[in-house]
């Protein structure tokens, strides 16, 4: 029961957005170059955008699971289909992954009634028999790592390791080549920066005004094209800010499958972005990245990137109930930052453009 050496089919749990599975990334390369396995992936509508471009991951199985923030969470019944589902797959193992601020208890619980024989997480309180592997979280109380580094170190508690831990994705030429052929006016051939001001949360939402000065400004000092990027949801907002920037400035919301965006992302110069999946999605391509970073959880910052992190304040209305969140907001962000203004976004992209500064040899498959 204790070993896991023989584990040849692997549960991995995590429950949320792409930007989160990213970051698993590593500890998910573990696990299958450790134990030669084959690995399921457990996660919401919201993360299995990413499914296509996840280098180690054999199979994706999407349920917005009642304890995670999503539209359409899963009734009761259907819980109980998904537990006989995971029961018919007969998993060795599990492994579920959280952020501090998550309880790995309801994942523990159905994996538990599922039958699956080892099951591994973090947690706080004793778990007693829901979890077989149980390593006691020390977060954010004791200590903060990233998340990169947290769900490493859980892996490394059953023997799992890996030489690099640079996160990665697949990346498909012919996908750049369909996608370049989608915005009108500008040539991805030729350099270009990204600008994605979309957010999964209000909370990190940078002001459209300062968007707007921002890419007019990148442009006017580099003259190169700004490509703005986001879902169709995001499209409206997109296209305010290039209606009101102007020459030089292209919307392409909307436009890109996920293979695309992350081709695109592959190909850009620089990624402009608000604390969301996009700059994982940068990080994982070798593509440097200025992150206007509202204060919530600093586990999320870009890894093993060439990056900036501009740090800027959440509305207290916006901010979260959750005391673990708290804790952290009033340990590490207790003093009053200013909003980053668009001159020093343009600052700290001079430091990319104009020192010459490349990307990092591709970790990413090409097809």
């Amino acid at each position: 029961m204790n070993s896991w050496v023989s584990c040849k089919k692997i549960l991995c749990v995590r429950a949320d957005n792409m930007g989160d599975i990213i970051m698993s990334g590593p500890a998910i390369r573990a696990l299958k170059e450790t134990f030669n396995c084959t690995i399921t992936l457990l996660t919401s509508t919201m993360g299995g955008i990413i499914s296509p471009c996840l280098l180690h991951v054999d199979e994706t199985l999407v349920y917005n699971l009642p304890w995670i923030k999503a539209a359409d969470s899963l009734q009761a019944g259907a819980c109980l289909e998904l537990i006989d589902r995971l029961k018919q797959e007969c998993f060795d193992a599990a492994v579920i992954f959280t952020a501090y601020s998550q309880s790995a208890l309801p994942a523990a619980m159905l994996c538990f009634l599922a039958g699956i024989p080892r099951r591994l997480a973090y947690c706080r309180e004793n778990p007693y028999e829901l979890l077989t592997h149980w390593a006691p979280d020390k977060e954010p109380y004791s200590k903060i790592l990233h998340q990169v580094e947290r769900d490493l170190d859980l892996v490394r508690a059953v023997g799992a390791d890996v030489a690099d831990d640079r996160l990665a994705l697949k990346v498909s030429y012919d996908a750049f080549r369909t996608a370049a052929s989608k915005p009108e006016g500008i040539d991805l051939y030729q350099p270009f920066i990204i600008a994605h001001a979309g957010v999964s949360e209000k909370k990190r939402e940078y002001p459209l005004d300062d968007w707007i000065k921002t890419v007019r400004g990148l442009y006017d000092q580099f003259q190169i094209p700004i490509l703005l990027t986001g879902s169709r949801l995001e499209k409206p907002q997109a296209e305010s800010i290039q209606r009101a920037a102007g020459h030089g400035v292209f919307s392409a919301a909307g436009l890109f499958t996920i293979e695309e965006f992350v081709a695109v992302v592959s190909e850009a110069r620089l990624v402009v972005s608000v604390n969301t999946a996009t700059v994982h999605i940068a990080a994982a391509t070798g593509t440097p990245v200025i992150v206007l970073y509202a204060q919530t959880n600093p586990q999320h910052t870009p890894w093993k990137v060439y990056s900036r992190v501009l740090y800027f304040p959440v509305q207290e209305e916006l901010r979260s109930k959750n005391e673990v969140i708290n804790f952290v907001s009033n340990q590490l962000y207790s003093n009053p930052v200013p909003i980053p203004a668009p001159a020093d976004v343009i600052k700290a992209a001079a430091r990319v453009l104009k020192t010459g500064m490349v990307k990092a040899g591709s970790r990413n498959i090409i097809q």
